[in-house]
């Protein structure tokens, strides 16, 4: 197998790992009846923003790669923030 080929299916499979966080996030919000960002948005973001990455990195497209390098950080820090209130609130809950 060429490993062009390989790459190509690792940059289509980063993609739709990152499309599937809009599917997440408009299935739940429609669930609920309001907008709700999930937490499986944010572990999709991270996933996908690694791999298409990783992609980007193998084809030298360097817009692409500080783009993804930013989101990533973004994505990384939403879910560092929410673990932190989801441990603080059962803390909180623990020791009432």
């Amino acid at each position: 197998m060429d490993l062009d080929f390989v790459w190509l299916g690792i940059g289509l499979f980063g993609q739709a790992l990152f499309s599937m966080r809009f599917l997440v996030q408009w299935l739940t919000s429609e669930r609920e009846g309001r907008s709700i960002i999930p937490l499986a948005f944010w572990y999709f973001s991270v996933a996908g923003g690694i791999t298409l990455l990783a992609y980007a990195i193998h084809r030298a497209y360097p817009v692409f790669i500080i783009g993804q390098l930013t989101g990533l950080f973004i994505y990384a820090r939403n879910l560092q923030l929410i673990l932190r209130e989801r441990r603080d609130s059962a803390s909180a809950e623990f020791s009432s």
